[in-house]
């Protein structure tokens, strides 16, 4: 392949995959996305190593493996689909996957070639599945997730998501760093000079960020200095660290040895898959920084045994939560969950997003009460999306979700729910009893049901009343977390993760039914788990259920767990 200087790029083994994380499907065209990586990949090189190909320098050959990640982007033009829009260098180990220690990117030090050699460029493609937000490695920042998302057109969309106090924590973090967290062009540009331009015209998140906060606070324009941003910013947010720039203080964790352990449930290891290809594991690394293994060990404790007498926990439990986040034990998790509250929404959000997306407009959701708030749920496959404490919070993820009417389940909703989904739009059948002033008429139908109008009545036997109340009861009420934390942010968050991986499952093995089914059915499944240098390995024991999940591909080997070091988590049957 020729780059524009005159120079050449030679490739000498190149393997390429694309991996889908988010949504339901692969487009109309799955083998075209492929072909699009491969037309594109000589325009990327070239760009890419156009600095090596100009002059009279040195001929430079790279021999160590090295992990190319093609970014596409949905921003072609109609009727094209995904087209790739960047190219990341990555670290990559000599055999395949990625190295245990971080290399020195973007690529390895050039070197003369001896003489007589042929002047070439040499590159291997090792990539098993390239991360879908590239921030997954050891160190990636909150900037570096945003970044990677606005590359993919996503960081708008997300940012609709959470709440105005994340944008404004977020934005402060940006712009405390060397360069007020912009790119790297636009950075040097600017030199970060005070009233030097820093949001309008540039992409990146500085720019995103300010622009969503304007619109949250009706501005005509969003900020075009450093002073308009001082200004948007006051007053500052509340002292303390930045969300999901260092780890949680003041929790003592110690690493589990390498070893083998015989945990009562393999539940939790089996919720890592999902999640991954969810996109939801290569954002608790940037949002959490260290303390993800305390995430890991709060999402476990959502699944297993529901807590004695509301808080106790029994020793099996204990073993299967601090093996499943790579820990010698689980700390008390209450001072977490009080420090890692505001880090929590990015997640919820990355959540939120998948679903959202793979929604279609003309399936409806379900709204339940639980917590003094309203979670919301997508009917097929009840996949929790979001818990709100008020309405107002929620109603950008039904936008998200195109707007679909709604179903709302009698049961503990806040006050004036009804009347505040009415005066928001969002158009719903309800068995609740509405009181007086709420708008809502009554649904001639076999059972008593009341609506606002302008959905199908015929929607109505849709509403899933026993297995929604199930659902909430189970995963939201019975099977706390952090029973005794004061603080519901992190019991939510891991509610949301756990009823969407198992949900997945469900989806995988029987097609549609409850995340209950899948945490009934596997939760005294046994496993035995051994820690190596380089992997975690889970083996499961033969039989009936095994096979049912090596069939729905839940057995699928994850890379990269970010609580883990690094390693692959890989099952197998014995």
């Amino acid at each position: 392949m020729n780059a524009p200087t005159g120079g050449e790029v030679t490739v000498r083994h190149c393997v390429v995959r694309v991996v889908r994380r988010g949504g339901w499907s692969w487009g109309p065209d799955p083998r075209g996305l492929v072909q699009r990586v491969l037309d594109a990949l000589p325009e990327l090189l070239a760009e890419r190593f156009g600095d090596l190909l100009d002059g009279d320098g040195p001929d430079v050959e790279i021999t160590e493996p090295v992990r190319l990640s093609v970014r596409l982007s949905a921003a072609g033009t109609a009727g094209t689909g995904l087209v790739p829009s960047g190219l990341v260098l990555e670290a990559a180990a000599p055999g395949g996957g990625t190295v245990s220690e971080p290399i020195a990117l973007p690529i390895p030090s050039p070197f003369p070639v001896p003489a007589g050699s042929p002047p070439e460029l040499s590159l291997v493609d090792t990539v098993d599945e390239p991360p879908s937000f590239g921030a997954a490695a050891a160190g990636a920042t909150m900037a570096e997730l945003f970044e990677e998302l606005a590359a993919r057109d996503e960081l708008v969309a997300l940012l609709a998501l959470v709440p105005e106090e994340t944008v404004r924590r977020y934005l402060s973090a940006l712009l405390s760093e060397p360069g007020g967290g912009l790119p790297g062009s636009a950075a040097s540009e600017t030199g970060g000079s005070p009233g030097a331009p820093v949001v309008a015209g540039l992409p990146g998140p500085v720019g995103d960020l300010a622009a969503e906060l304007a619109r949250r606070l009706s501005l005509p324009r969003p900020p075009a200095t450093r002073e308009e941003l001082a200004v948007l910013l006051d007053p500052p947010p509340a002292a303390g660290t930045p969300a999901g720039e260092t780890a949680p203080g003041g929790v003592t964790t110690s690493p589990r040895p390498s070893g083998e352990t015989r945990v009562g449930s393999v539940l939790p290891f089996l919720l890592a898959g999902p999640l991954s290809r969810t996109g939801y594991l290569d954002a608790i690394g940037p949002a959490l920084a260290g303390a993800a293994p305390l995430f890991a060990a709060a999402l476990a404790y959502k699944v297993l045994g529901a807590p004695q007498r509301g808080w106790r926990r029994t020793p099996a439990d204990d073993v299967a939560a601090a093996t499943f986040a790579g820990l010698a034990s689980v700390p008390d998790l209450a001072a977490f969950a009080r420090e890692a509250a505001s880090a929590l929404p990015v997640l919820d959000a990355v959540l939120a997003l998948s679903l959202c997306r793979g929604h279609e407009p003309a399936e409806p959701l379900l709204i339940a009460g639980v917590d003094e708030g309203l979670l919301l749920v997508d009917a097929q496959g009840l996949f929790p999306i979001a818990w709100s404490s008020t309405v107002d919070e929620l109603v950008p993820h039904w936008t998200a979700c195109g707007r679909p009417p709604v179903l709302v389940r009698d049961g503990p909703l806040p006050p004036s729910s009804l009347r505040d989904l009415a005066a928001a739009g969002i158009r719903f059948i309800t068995d609740a009893r509405p009181v007086r002033d709420d708008p809502l008429t009554r649904l001639r139908w076999r059972t008593p049901l009341w609506t606002t109008g302008g959905v199908e009545p015929r929607l109505a036997a849709r509403l899933p009343s026993g297995r929604l109340d199930e659902l909430v009861r189970v995963l939201f009420v019975e099977h706390r977390a952090v029973p005794v934390a004061g603080s519901r942010a992190l019991e939510h968050s891991v509610s949301l993760a756990a009823a969407l991986a198992l949900g997945m499952i469900a989806w995988q093995l029987w097609e549609g039914d409850s995340p209950v089914r899948a945490l009934t059915t596997f939760a005294d499944l046994e496993a035995t788990v051994r820690f190596t240098r380089d992997a975690v390995r889970v083996t499961v024991p033969l039989g009936r259920r095994h096979t049912d999940l090596w069939r729905g591909g839940a057995l699928t080997d994850v890379p990269d767990v970010v609580w883990l070091g690094g390693r692959t988590l890989t099952f197998s049957g014995g």
